[in-house]
């Protein structure tokens, strides 16, 4: 077995062979971040370490978009890949005493981290729900758009710009036709695949979950397999996390927000809606204000709640049944 960290860049790739741990000596080389310079790498790494391609261990951090060609290919060749939270790296990083930053270093601690902690293996999304993710961050992206020139339009409105309302105008008519083509191929890969299709239709079931909602806890439930509703909880960020020591620091107990933060965000909306619409989360809500919980507090759990039925719902391929007599 072979561990080897990878710092991924835009430009470039820079590898740290784990050559002996207790040493702690390593090889390193850098290769340019393009998907016709990736058998170089494994070329490289087969030469160096002797070892077969099902016992290459490679560890990166999610890095936006730039370390996603790269894990993909390397797990279609048969290399264990392992995609890690930045901020664990970090954490232990600097629990080693590391000091500075560079990107030679930072693939060499990746590749200690992956020799003492022994994370958990990266498994790829399924291609349509990749797809589908990759369709729900655009829309979003075109939404954000159009709300900002309708915020332009009222202010030239205002002042009376004619001009500027009719390049606004122009702007936000080839918005919302694009944001309609692309909610239209949306649907269409959705017609594709009858399994996410029905699973969309369950999740809108929930009082609270509407169309945009349940496109991304879709996303999010589909991309893996959660072995629980508590684990994609906490894969959603949404599990709390306490801030205490004995009785010098007794800080409130938070979200870990690890996860999505659009997933959150549409989440917290949903939660509010329910609490007038959905007779679980309104229950719940109301129990925890009443023992002193405060409404932040509650509506924290009130979206930890909602992704526990989203989760049961696809579950058992059944629709939403409210638990509350």
């Amino acid at each position: 077995m072979a561990v080897i960290g990878i710092d991924v860049s835009k430009q470039k790739l820079d590898c740290a062979w784990l050559r002996d741990v207790t040493t702690g000596k390593v090889k390193t080389r850098v290769f340019a971040n393009r998907q016709q310079d990736f058998p170089r790498l494994v070329e490289w790494l087969e030469h160096q370490t002797g070892e077969s391609l099902d016992q290459l261990y490679v560890l990166m951090e999610a890095t936006g978009i730039y370390h996603e060609t790269l894990a993909y290919w390397l797990h279609a060749a048969g290399i264990q890949v392992y995609v890690l939270n930045p901020a664990q790296v970090r954490d232990f990083s600097r629990g080693l005493g590391i000091r500075g930053k560079t990107d030679k270093k930072d693939s060499v601690v990746l590749a200690r981290y992956g020799a003492t902690q022994r994370p958990e293996a990266w498994q790829p999304e399924p291609e349509e729900v990749r797809k589908l993710k990759a369709l729900a961050a655009r829309l979003d992206a075109l939404d954000k758009d159009i709300q900002r020139e309708r915020n332009r339009r009222e202010k030239a409105e205002f002042a009376m710009a004619t001009d500027i309302l009719r390049s606004i105008d122009d702007i936000l008519l080839a918005l919302t036709r694009e944001r309609d083509r692309l909610q239209q191929e949306i649907d269409d890969n959705l017609d594709q695949h009858p399994d996410l299709k029905q699973d969309r239709a369950l999740l809108q079931t929930i009082p609270g979950v509407g169309p945009a909602v349940s496109l991304r806890l879709l996303a999010m439930l589909r991309s893996r397999v959660f072995e629980s509703a508590r684990q994609a909880a906490a894969f959603a960020g949404l599990v709390p996390v306490s801030w205490e020591s004995v009785s010098s620091v007794r800080g409130r107990p938070r979200l870990s927000k690890a996860g999505n933060p659009k997933l959150r965000q549409s989440l917290y909306m949903a939660a509010v809606v329910g609490l007038r619409r959905n007779p679980d989360i309104s229950a719940l809500y109301q129990r925890l204000t009443t023992n002193g919980k405060s409404k932040m507090a509650a509506l924290g759990a009130a979206m930890r709640k909602l992704l526990h039925i989203a989760y049961g719902v696809l579950k058992t391929q059944t629709e939403y049944r409210p638990q509350t007599a």
